[in-house]
């Protein structure tokens, strides 16, 4: 009986070993699943950047800002809907950018800010590409996890990459932007969830390119070259 080994020990067309590059992709698949999760929570959590402050007798004011929403529990408008408690205040959430956000001279932030939008929600599109390949190559087969795991590698690096450039912008706009020079402002749980999500990915297209370039061909079934079988005919 052939013995275990965890890693490649010599060279062969067909390596049996316990560390196979379907294990590889497998494991790697379900952090990819978490990295997305991040990614969702992220655009859907208002919590980018935020801001808390004391004044005196009017109390804490606390105002958390989404890529869609922004929540604070100063002046609630009639249209707003409640969201969690900060410090056991209730926040009321609106639209975010408004209309009326977006004049003035804030154009430029408005335009910076639905970018970061857009590229989060082009990362999530690009997450769902990068899972459909994982299905397909660990599905179909020896042969196309061979062939397909640079096109996997490619696509989770990319979303990694789309997401560092959005959570770049938002680094950028609270240094610099006018909107962001009150001291207190500063980067909250949603960045944060960007940026493991992002680093996950990384992670992901590195360890799919090792195992790609590292593991010998797994044991499977290999096609029989014609010449074998001219050989054997009368």
């Amino acid at each position: 009986m052939a013995g275990l080994s965890l890693v490649p020990s010599g060279r062969g067309t067909n390596y049996t070993g316990m560390l196979t590059r379907s294990i590889v992709f497998t494991t790697v698949l379900f952090i990819f699943l978490a990295a997305t999760g991040m990614t969702i929570a992220a655009i859907i959590v208002p919590n980018w950047l935020s801001y808390d402050s004391y004044h005196g007798p009017s109390g804490h004011i606390h105002r958390r800002l989404g890529l869609h929403k922004q929540c604070t529990n100063a002046f609630p408008p009639a249209a707003a809907s409640v969201s969690v408690s900060a410090h056991g205040r209730a926040l009321h959430c609106t639209a975010y950018p408004r209309f009326q956000d977006c004049h003035n001279g804030d154009r430029y932030f408005c335009s910076m800010w639905r970018s970061v939008g857009f590229l989060m929600s082009f990362a999530v599109v690009l997450e769902g590409m990068t899972i459909a390949a994982f299905a397909v190559l660990l599905i179909g087969g020896k042969q196309k996890r061979e062939q397909g795991w640079g096109f996997m590698a490619t696509m989770a690096a990319l979303a990694a990459l789309v997401q560092a450039v959005g959570m770049s912008i938002v680094i950028y706009l609270k240094d610099h932007d006018e909107k962001f020079a009150v001291p207190g402002w500063y980067l909250d749980k949603s960045w944060d969830l960007c940026t493991a999500s992002w680093a996950l990915q990384l992670f992901v297209a590195v360890a799919i390119t090792v195992a790609a370039l590292c593991l010998p061909s797994e044991g499977g079934y290999e096609l029989i070259p014609d010449r074998i079988q001219d050989e054997d005919e009368p």
